[in-house]
């Protein structure tokens, strides 16, 4: 039975994700980013808004972008990232990366893979105390995501993490907001 070789679209998609994110894990050197001190992974599970960050090439045209996680098993998380391309009614994407625990005294250290064998450094360096709230970074502090359990955040709490990205050694003036539809949430 022949096999059909996969379309030139589907190549080269292949290859751009491949190329973005196997050179984005291959350079995660930087300062160590302290993280926070514990994640209890059953209350971090669920959805996350992405609601501001500096983002993949990939994310630049994200609108309505959520990021789902579920424990999968020791060290393991499940991972959905959903968004719509281009506008409110673009066509959804959906990426299933697979995220590894790498600190499990923490849990704050995670591996994300998109591609094998590549493992794009995931620390989870802002968490608040009701699980409403988070930040995601990299040593390399090149990308950063602030994700929370509703489309927006509070004001005075989305100062708070700019200045503390500010103090870390992030380019704040390259955090933009992502856009999300209104809904009857927040």
């Amino acid at each position: 039975m022949a096999t059909r070789a996969p379309s030139i679209g589907l190549r080269a998609a292949c290859f751009a994700l491949v190329a973005f994110f196997g050179l984005a894990a291959c350079s995660d050197e930087g300062e160590p980013m302290e993280t926070v001190s514990y994640v209890d992974l059953e209350r971090f599970s669920g959805d996350w808004y992405v609601v501001a960050g500096i983002v993949t090439s990939m994310e630049e045209k994200a609108y309505n972008p959520v990021e789902t996680y579920e424990v999968a098993g020791p060290g393991k998380i499940a991972t959905t990232f959903t968004f719509n391309k281009g506008s409110f009614d673009g066509k959804q994407k959906i990426f299933k990366p697979k995220g590894f625990i790498r600190n499990s005294e923490t849990n704050a250290e995670w591996g994300m893979q998109f591609i094998p064998p590549f493992k794009l450094d995931y620390r989870i360096i802002y968490l608040n105390d009701k699980y409403e709230t988070t930040v995601i970074g990299r040593n390399k502090r090149d990308l950063v995501w602030i994700m929370a359990r509703t489309p927006s955040i509070d004001a005075a709490e989305y100062a708070d993490i700019v200045s503390m990205l500010d103090q870390v050694g992030y380019d704040t003036s390259k955090i933009r907001q992502m856009p999300h539809e209104a809904t009857s949430q927040g």
